[in-house]
């Protein structure tokens, strides 16, 4: 296998485009990244392209890289469409990877492009069901129960609500206008369409079961984060409080972002008293929906030489691409037994990784991936991020980005946006969210949910140019 150097990458900032298509964030990004790395895009041999909800919202299906990059002059080369839930850019990015570590092919390119709002809220949600086993969602349903909460935990959540209740309803004050009539119809229509198209896959029964699923603003990925938080917090003391200096921590670092969805600080008070999502979980904790794409070019060491880009050419110490297994929640989870992986083929360890990115949908996201993957003991992830050690001057800053819960998570994009945070960290060109002595940095993207963990995952080592 050959060395392989990551020569361009480039996000654009997420957020919400109601004005713009697919075809347009997909150009946004390109073309950037062409230009970062100097190249014409007739240099680009192969593409591999991630999207997960155009099909559903648009029904544009099959051949989505095709459509998507057409107009704007590419096509002919090999294209592949990556389907792999929140999981699809930074898998787009490994078989980039391994096109060219193959010698298949000596520059490659990924791209990651999704728009996930639209004016049926319900049908963003309804497209998440995609990221769960469909035909057996009627068995998920009769089996939600397992992540209910006992009645300590309804206590707890209670204590919890009225300890914050001053600040949440100084908070509220700020909130928009009650909803007229007329929004009420829209949503109940909403509704109505999202049933009827939902039925004719599933049955009406089911949809029907389905609706505690998706009660609140909150998809079924939340109540098992949730589950899993509480557990953690049985098991081994964390607490709430840890899950709100993380929340907070994400939010500092991406206001230093301006790629970044959301650009303004939280308090750990504030994030305590927001909206709970499921418990323990507060919307501040939970990565928001948004429209967003991200891209990387990749190439040889040869080809670095001839281009003469070695001062910006990042090297992958590691590409690793896995599926989830049947477990149960005690035994050894997939980010634990990727991370193995990685660190054998890098020759690195956890000791020497300066700074990570990883899959925070939820705060407990970011607590659980730091014990995962060896930057601290297991139980001991809410500790790490109270000692300060996960925040930029830290020992071991995670999320420099912002991470998912507060620069965004337009899915098909997400683990492309990671890799160019460790691209422009590792460059040195990262500003006042720089991590100093940044020469190694870590990316972990998760996607779906499979029983007990996700149903597919991605790591990545890079190490910065040579200087």
């Amino acid at each position: 296998m050959r060395d392989v150097f990551v020569i361009g990458a480039h996000t654009i900032k997420f957020g919400k485009y109601l004005d713009k298509s697919i075809k347009d964030l997909a150009a946004d990004t390109v073309i950037p990244c062409l230009k970062d790395a100097n190249l014409d895009k007739k240099y680009i041999q192969a593409l591999w392209f991630s999207n997960s909800g155009w099909g559903y919202s648009k029904g544009q299906d099959c051949i989505r890289a095709q459509v998507a990059l057409r107009p704007i002059g590419m096509d002919s080369i090999p294209m592949t469409n990556v389907e792999n839930a929140c999981a699809g850019g930074s898998t787009a990015f490994h078989h980039a990877w391994l096109g060219v570590a193959s010698g298949l092919y000596d520059i490659t390119m990924a791209v990651g492009a999704e728009k996930l709002y639209h004016s049926n809220k319900m049908a963003i949600f309804a497209g998440f069901l995609g990221g769960l086993d469909i035909e057996n969602i009627a068995e998920i349903i009769a089996n939600i129960s397992v992540y209910g909460m006992t009645e300590q935990d309804k206590k707890d959540m209670q204590a919890h609500v009225q300890k914050y209740e001053a600040l949440a309803q100084k908070d509220k004050s700020k909130k928009k206008k009650k909803p007229t009539i007329q929004d009420r119809f829209q949503e109940y229509w909403d509704m109505f369409k999202v049933f009827l198209r939902l039925s004719d896959a599933i049955g009406s029964d089911t949809v029907k079961k389905m609706r505690k699923l998706f009660a609140g603003d909150h998809s079924p990925f939340m109540d098992v984060y949730g589950f899993a938080a509480r557990m953690h917090m049985k098991k081994y003391g964390s607490t709430i409080e840890q899950l709100a200096i993380i929340a907070s921590k994400n939010h500092f670092h991406s206001s230093l972002n301006p790629n970044a969805q959301y650009n303004f600080t939280v308090t750990p008070e504030q994030v305590l008293a927001d909206r709970i999502v499921t418990w323990p979980l507060t919307r501040a904790m939970c990565a928001p929906i948004g429209d967003g794409s991200a891209s990387a070019i990749l190439c040889d060491g040869e080809t670095v030489k001839k281009l003469s880009l070695s001062s910006q050419a990042v090297k992958v110490r590691a590409s690793i691409l896995g599926s989830g297994r049947e477990r149960s929640f005690d035994d050894i989870d997939i980010g634990e037994r990727l991370s193995k992986i990685a660190y054998e083929k890098s020759g690195l360890g956890p000791q020497d990784v300066h700074f990570t990115e990883v899959h925070d949908a939820t705060a407990f996201g970011e607590l659980h991936q730091a014990e995962a993957l060896g930057f601290c003991n297991e139980g001991e992830g809410g500790i790490l991020a109270e000692s300060g050690a996960t925040k930029i001057g830290g020992k071991i800053p995670i999320n420099v980005s912002g991470g998912l819960e507060s620069r965004g998570h337009p899915i098909g994009a997400s683990g492309l946006a990671q890799i160019h945070e460790l691209v422009t960290q590792l460059r040195g060109k990262a500003g006042k969210r720089q991590v100093n002595g940044a020469k190694i940095g870590m990316a972990e993207n998760g996607g779906g949910a499979l029983g007990q963990e996700e149903a597919a995952m991605c790591i990545h080592i890079l190490e910065a140019p040579s200087r």
